[in-house]
């Protein structure tokens, strides 16, 4: 394994990368969800990491990778509540931080252009994005951009012997060409997407003959194990083997970089942190890591060039015994202070009261059994689609309506579950319940699709052996936004079955599988041919998360309104939040099976509402979960 040299001599110089990405909004510390501080998230806190790796590096530079804008009540409130003045907090603490530059994520397109456009104008530093343009040219390199594609960056770079160099620096930005899919309706005949390998390709050339000594790529993407494949949402490993790209800067996934959470193969090293044996890192998600890659340069006759390099994570907090998390780093006043009016008018904004529960609202048990928090937002989409297709053509169409638990643990850890109590509830609670801010979406869909849309949900769980015990019952790689339930319908999964989808990408795995069993609408089975409305988010309309029927072609109605507005509406139209019986979904009965799955801390006291199930609590585990049993 090659070492980073940590004392450069005459012509070796060390210039240490340092990465955020996927911020979303968290310029500080802070749940506006739970309504109280956090020791585990925040760029204010990252802050303070990124000043100690930058004092232990002569030379450094700071790049974010994209998904910063959008991401919690905070960035909702400055996009849709708030007479905010240039410039954007989260641009400010950025500024405030000398960021060298950036690219854009996915997410930073949710509150339409011109907010954008207007966040982007106050930043010191470059952002760059190459494959999101204008107009399409012949070649990459003819196209329109919108953002400038690529950024020289200038600098300094000081040797071991203490003499000054010049060094070009070249970043490039990508973001996945699903993005016109995801927020079509703010970049549809306004914007055009590239494929990113075909992109880089032009790009990194072009770079280099225009005296780049380094170049790093920004690439708003991850890691997927399938072959390179055009327009691919995950390119990060393909990118990395192009040549004249020194470094990756990955994101998207909300995992990390290198580490345990990707397993290795023949092109990805998750212990040295390569891809294809460049060097790649992916720094978490709300500010809870800084990505570190140490490249040791050496100069000759033709410029610098990697010699070695080292790449790293550094989180910002950490798990002690009995499984709480606490912070590592202290948070930086001078961010803290740059916030504090948008945070205390956030808070007083999330505090508004809006309805009353019966109930508590929880998603501890969401992936065993249907949710009380997801079933009541798919009631109020239902409810919102089917008034305005009141009188229409569609009128007599079944409207159903899908939605999925947004807090499920995963990759939040085991603090990050819906939990709100019985009693009243406020502006918070619900954004809480939805925490997006997609628009509302409906689907002309057949029996078929249907089908095929609930086979791609039920990829969440593992395939279970009929008589065995304390298998593990879910799929760690898939994300719980994915696992839809439908209202309106009732049917059961038996997954004894294989999946017919994979879990993330959602690729046609086994045709045959049969997962999704007596699937019935008021009380009679569904059949291939029948069509159905089906009332779901803009995200999943266009075709995020890739499932059958939802291709941005079926859309049969766009509605204005956020699909968290209208559970505020819903809320205060209907104060005796009920729920219809029977429930969606039930797992199909395997006899003298068992499974283990993981929850939060909290859940053990809400396994009153399992009486129709059969659960234990079987205990804590070391990452702070806690393991519950149970009876199929």
């Amino acid at each position: 394994m090659h070492r980073f040299s940590s004392r450069p001599h005459k012509n070796e110089a060390h210039l240490r990368i340092l990465e955020t990405t996927d911020l979303h909004m968290h310029v500080r510390g802070y749940d506006y969800y739970a309504d109280k501080p956090s020791q585990t998230v925040g760029l204010s806190r990252a802050a303070s990491l990124i000043g100690d790796l930058r004092a232990g590096a002569r030379n450094s530079v700071l790049l974010d990778n994209g998904d910063f804008l959008q991401g919690n009540p905070l960035g909702d409130y400055l996009a849709f509540e708030a007479d905010q003045a240039p410039p954007h907090p989260m641009i400010a603490a950025m500024n405030m931080l000398g960021y060298d530059g950036g690219t854009l994520g996915n997410h930073e397109f949710n509150y339409g252009l011109p907010f954008l456009e207007q966040s982007l104008e106050s930043a010191t530093f470059p952002f760059v994005l190459a494959n999101l343009v204008r107009d399409l040219g012949d070649t990459p390199l003819t196209d329109t951009p919108y953002c400038p594609p690529i950024a020289m960056l200038d600098r300094q770079i000081t040797d071991g012997a203490g003499e000054v160099h010049p060094i070009r620096i070249g970043i490039i930005g990508f973001i996945p060409p699903q993005i016109m899919q995801w927020e079509r309706r703010h970049l549809e005949g306004h914007l055009h997407t590239r494929d990113i390998l075909e992109t880089a390709a032009a790009y990194v050339p072009h770079m280099r003959a225009n005296g780049a000594d380094v170049v790093i790529a920004l690439c708003h993407s991850g890691l997927s194990e399938t072959a390179p494949h055009p327009m691919m949402e995950n390119a990060a490993i393909p990118l990395a083997a192009i040549d004249g790209i020194d470094a990756v800067l990955c994101g998207h996934q909300h995992l990390t970089f290198p580490g345990s959470d990707f397993a290795p193969c023949s092109v990805v090293d998750p212990v040295r942190g390569t891809l294809h044996g460049t060097p790649a890192v992916m720094a978490g998600f709300w500010g809870s890591h800084v990505g570190v890659i140490d490249l040791s340069l050496r100069r000759d006759d033709a410029g610098w060039h990697v010699a070695e390099f080292e790449t790293a994570v550094h989180p910002i907090s950490k798990r002690e015994t009995g499984g709480n998390s606490v912070a590592s780093v202290p948070e930086q006043p001078a961010i803290l202070s740059l916030i504090e009016t948008p945070h205390t008018q956030t808070i007083e904004f999330v505090r508004q009261p809006v309805g009353h529960t019966q109930t508590p609202l929880h998603s501890y048990f969401a992936t065993i059994t249907p949710d009380r928090s997801v079933r009541l937002a798919a009631l109020a989409q239902k409810w919102y689609v089917e008034t305005a297709l009141a009188g229409g053509p569609l009128a007599d169409r079944p409207v159903l309506a899908a939605a999925s638990p947004f807090k499920c643990g995963g990759r939040g850890g085991p603090d990050y579950y819906t939990d709100v109590p019985a009693g009243p509830l406020s502006i918070r609670h619900v954004a809480d319940l939805y925490l997006y801010p997609n628009t509302i979406r409906a689907i002309d869909i057949t029996g078929a699709d249907l089908r095929d849309w609930l086979e791609r949900s039920a990829s969440l769980f593992n395939t279970i052996t009929r008589g065995g015990t304390d298998q593990r019952l879910l799929n760690p790689n898939f994300p719980s936004y994915n696992f839809d339930l439908i209202e309106g319908l009732t049917y059961q999964v038996d997954i004894s079955q294989p999946n017919k989808f994979t879990a993330f990408e959602g690729h046609l795995e086994h045709p045959e599988a049969r997962r999704i069993v007596d699937l019935r609408h008021d009380g009679r089975p569904v059949q291939d041919s029948d069509r159905f409305i089906i009332a779901t988010n803009s995200y999943r309309a266009n075709g995020g998360g890739n499932f059958a029927g939802a291709n941005g072609r079926g859309i049969v109605f766009e509605g204005p309104d956020t699909n968290r507005d209208i559970l505020i509406r819903y809320i205060t139209e209907h104060p005796d939040i009920t729920l219809p019986a029977p429930p969606p979904w039930s797992f199909a009965p395997l006899p003298n099976t068992s499974v283990l799955f993981q929850s939060g801390p909290k859940a053990a006291a809400h396994l009153d509402d399992l009486d129709h199930l059969r659960v234990d609590h079987t205990g804590a585990g070391k990452d702070g979960f806690h393991w519950f049993r149970l009876y199929l």
